[in-house]
């Protein structure tokens, strides 16, 4: 029986971009839930910060994502402010329908073309481009405010707690790091609720800082 395979992500996310580059590569194409989440509401239920907003931790981040874009043949840029409000590409993306070909545009945009993606201009010239008309119609829908909400509590209540992640099974890959994993989880079927890793699931807390 095939699983079903959902992927959270958010554009604000340089690693989801990377991940969903790495997607194309492999061999066999999967069947994949794209799920657009905002990564800012993950925080906030989680209690934490996103690696743009640590100093040291944000130009070690943009510098990991761009060596390993070289290294890997993957276009990248970061926009001309970084972070920026995905608040309305999510919109447009859910207004659009969230199919595969126009995620992939608006990340290409995003991380590949270098946009000044912190101003209005950025986003109507790509809606333009994507053949949108009535943009602030569409980013106003109360449906699709709905959705983006809707999707957001879905990834919490899957655990999701960053972007981006895969959810198979009740299993949480997160990352660009625990690509491979999900893809052995997939191929091996490797159990990972048994033996060692199910020692993991009940391991105690030694000490506890919150």
């Amino acid at each position: 029986m095939s699983k079903r395979i959902k992927w959270y992500f958010d554009f604000i996310s340089p690693f989801s971009y990377l991940q969903l580059k790495k997607l194309e590569q492999v061999k066999h194409p999967l069947e994949i839930e794209m799920i657009p989440v905002l990564f800012a509401g993950l925080l906030k239920k989680w209690g934490h910060k996103g690696p743009a907003e640590l100093e040291p931790k944000r130009l070690d981040t943009y510098k990991f994502c761009q060596w390993y874009a070289d290294t890997h043949d993957i276009p990248f840029q970061v926009p001309q402010a970084h972070p920026f409000n995905p608040l309305s590409y999510l919109r447009l993306c859910i207004a659009l329908g969230s199919t595969p070909g126009n995620i992939h545009d608006i990340f290409n945009f995003l991380w590949g073309e270098c946009p000044p993606a912190h101003q209005a201009e950025a986003i109507q010239g790509l809606a333009k481009r994507l053949g949108v008309t009535h943009l602030d119609q569409l980013l106003s829908d109360p449906k699709v405010k709905t959705e983006l909400i809707s999707n957001t509590e879905s990834a919490i209540e899957d655990g999701v707690y960053g972007v981006p992640t895969f959810v198979i099974d009740e299993q949480r890959f997160w990352g660009l790091d625990q690509m491979d994993m999900m893809l052995d989880f997939l191929e091996r079927g490797m159990m990972i609720d048994a033996g060692e890793y199910a020692r993991l699931t009940k391991l105690p807390y030694g000490i506890q800082r919150f």
